[in-house]
């Protein structure tokens, strides 16, 4: 009986390591639902919420940008990102280890044991520091609620400044598509004028801008869906190009490929733009439509997504640039 008792508690120990040890289930499309990438000084700061993201931005996940009070070396120009660290976000430690708990959890009552109890040894050590972990992860969980149910009230310098009317100039009546580009000068200059004095625009953004934007969004999501890392180097920052070829590279060790098409913005709002240490940023509100599936790249069989149908996604996009350079998709948040 007691050998039985232990073989029951080995297997719900193992089982509980084999799902701490499976990988996290991640979004596809460029950047792949993630927070990543540098705003500059503003990289650790939530940008102001629009009316296309109306909460607070997620956090910045992974950034070559040290966080405040944080030493670390400068990653070379170029250099793949570093992979996630123990508190990171998506597919770091902290998310595989919330599966772990609740697995282990799940399997300790359905064999009598309580949850992550009823071990001994070193079997019943770990099952308290396990308990001791989700405690942890629900306060640091409960603590981000109640911040981000209070943020978005907050105004002037520090937080989100909400807008009555949206910031992207408006396309005439009867225009094909949505979102921007492809209309005359005069409906984008009203819907600027209008707005300006309600915005943390220091730069300055016109028409041209909001089309370069548009076009950015549609073309990083493209070349990501043909695997054509050249083609990114010519639309985001070194350090965002890096993370998109480790997510390719990641991709091709699985045997699968992320295809994409018929990008199209829907939505957009000019969240904020500053000029810093000789750059200019522009941080922006992004709602689009595309499709997104992931085939497998030996038998070009659909394992996930759907080539028919339309998703949406929400996010905000930060662009800099050097004066009178292009711009260069520099961070992607998720909204």
């Amino acid at each position: 009986m007691k050998q039985t008792l232990r073989s029951r508690r080995f297997v719900a120990f193992a089982a509980a390591l084999a799902i701490l040890a499976a990988p996290v289930a991640a979004e596809a499309r460029a950047g792949k639902g993630g927070s990543v990438g540098s705003r500059g000084a503003r990289t650790y700061s939530a940008p102001p919420a629009t009316n296309t993201a109306p909460g607070v931005a997620n956090p910045m996940e992974r950034s070559a940008t040290p966080a405040p009070g944080v030493q670390r070396p400068a990653a070379p120009m170029g250099a793949p990102a570093a992979r996630p660290g123990l508190l990171s976000g998506r597919g770091g430690f902290f998310g595989g280890l919330m599966g772990g708990l609740l697995g282990a959890g799940l399997i300790g009552m359905l064999l009598g044991n309580g949850f992550l109890g009823g071990m001994a040894g070193f079997a019943s050590i770990l099952g308290l520091l396990l308990q001791v972990l989700l405690v942890v992860f629900l306060a640091r969980l409960a603590f981000r609620w109640f911040q981000r149910r209070q943020q978005p009230a907050l105004a002037g310098a520090g937080g989100p400044m909400r807008r009555e009317s949206t910031d992207w100039p408006q396309r005439p009546a009867g225009s094909a598509g949505g979102g921007l580009g492809g209309y005359g000068a005069a409906p984008a200059a009203a819907a600027y004028g209008a707005q300006r004095a309600e915005r943390r625009d220091d730069v300055g953004i016109v028409q041209d801008d909001y089309a370069a934007f548009e076009r950015i969004l549609t073309g990083v999501q493209e070349a990501y869906g043909r695997e054509d890392v050249q083609g990114l180097r010519m639309l985001a920052t070194p350090e965002m190009t890096g993370y998109f070829a480790e997510e390719i590279e990641q991709n091709a060790q699985r045997g699968v490929v992320n295809r994409i098409s018929g990008v199209r913005l829907l939505q957009g709002d000019l969240a904020e733009s500053w000029r810093e240490n000789g750059a200019e940023y522009a941080t922006v509100a992004l709602r689009f439509a595309l499709r997104d599936w992931t085939l497998d790249r030996a038998s070009g069989r659909v394992v996930d997504g759907d080539a028919d149908r339309d998703t949406e996604a929400t996010e905000v996009w930060t662009f800099r640039r050097v004066p009178r350079g292009p711009w260069l998709l520099a961070a992607i948040q998720q909204a």
